[in-house]
């Protein structure tokens, strides 16, 4: 691999719902770094309002000082996403903009919205013709984020043209279909033809847990330098960083204390922004659901805080944690890829 080459790599944080808001990206970005841009959990505009008082917090500038970050917004409605990208513009700062065409749920779906709207071709290309448009004369750059269809890899071949219609920033491509949810593996094939034919600039998203993962990818499409990280770096936080070094695979691994910094930042950030135990407790099993996979034998510990109560039996968990595991060089993902 060229130096050329590695300068010009990018990672994306994906956004992830839930997890992935403004007190997860600071306690991230201050630790570990290596990430170009971090995209918010989608905001999803209606007739009446735009963005919520907690969607209004997650974007707010003085939230997301030294970061480069995209709001996404999910609609299927020109006149929403334009309206909610103006006040994102003018009112926040906000240059770029990215459209979810990728959400599986199905009450998303049900509204065709999300990945249910790549089953409304015709639609989906007024969608376009329209966001694009305004959005071009308002000097606003314009992303998107997508499955590759609902039920069958084949629909993303009806969709190339539309896509292809339209000067669009950048598309990300997540190779499933929204009846995939986050099993069976991505239709790599399915994204060769987009690299083949697609003239916007491209970005891959989907399964790189691993240092390994990221080599036979970048085996596989040494074109594509624009990598997008959902998963990967919720169970391996040192994973952009390593990708961007390029020195081996040990480099990827943080050592046990930056992720006990880390840890201790999210948790305290958590802890004011949040009344009473339960909600604290929620977000802190759903981080180790994944961070747990770090760490040799783990599994009885992230049991352990599954079934706590209350802080003051996660923190001596938490403490045992620390003080009795280490990072694990090859990390089990069963449970996450399967």
């Amino acid at each position: 691999m060229g130096e050329e080459y590695i300068n010009s790599r990018k990672i994306y944080f994906a956004p992830l719902e839930g997890i992935g808001g403004y007190l997860y990206r600071n306690a991230f970005h201050q630790t570990f770094g290596g990430v170009e841009k971090y995209f918010t959990p989608f905001v999803s505009p209606g007739q009446h309002r735009t963005l919520t008082p907690k969607e209004r917090k997650d974007i707010l500038p003085e939230h997301n000082k030294g970061m480069y970050v995209v709001p996404q917004i999910l609609t299927n409605q020109p006149e929403y996403f334009m309206r909610t990208a103006r006040e994102l513009q003018q009112t926040y700062g906000y240059e770029e903009i990215n459209l979810n065409l990728g959400c599986p749920s199905g009450t998303v779906v049900s509204k065709g919205k999300g990945a249910g709207f790549l089953g409304r071709k015709e639609e989906l290309a007024f969608f376009l013709d329209q966001v694009i448009d305004q959005a071009e004369k308002a000097g606003l750059k314009i992303s998107v984020k997508t499955r590759i269809g609902i039920e069958s890899p084949e629909e993303f071949y009806d969709l190339l043209p539309i896509f292809n219609r339209f000067p669009l920033h950048e598309l990300i491509i997540h190779p499933r279909v929204q009846k995939d949810y986050y099993k069976n593996p991505p239709h790599k094939k399915v994204f060769v033809e987009a690299v083949q034919q697609i003239s916007s600039p491209l970005c891959y998203n989907g399964d790189i847990f691993h240092p390994r993962d990221y080599r036979v990818f970048s085996q596989e499409f040494p074109q594509i330098s624009r990598l997008m990280l959902g998963r990967g770096l919720l169970i391996n936080p040192g994973l952009a960083r390593g990708i961007m070094n390029e020195e081996g695979e040990g480099i990827s691994l943080p050592e046990k204390q930056e992720i006990r910094t880390f840890h201790d930042k999210l948790y305290h950030g958590y802890r004011e922004y949040m009344q009473g135990d339960t909600p604290v407790l929620f977000k802190m099993k759903e981080l180790w659901f994944y961070l747990g996979h770090l760490f040799n034998r783990s599994e009885k510990y992230v049991k352990k805080i599954k079934k706590a109560t209350r802080l003051s039996d996660y923190e001596a968990i938490v403490e045992l944690i620390f003080d009795k595991l280490e990072i694990d060089k090859e990390y089990n993902l069963s449970c996450i890829i399967n």
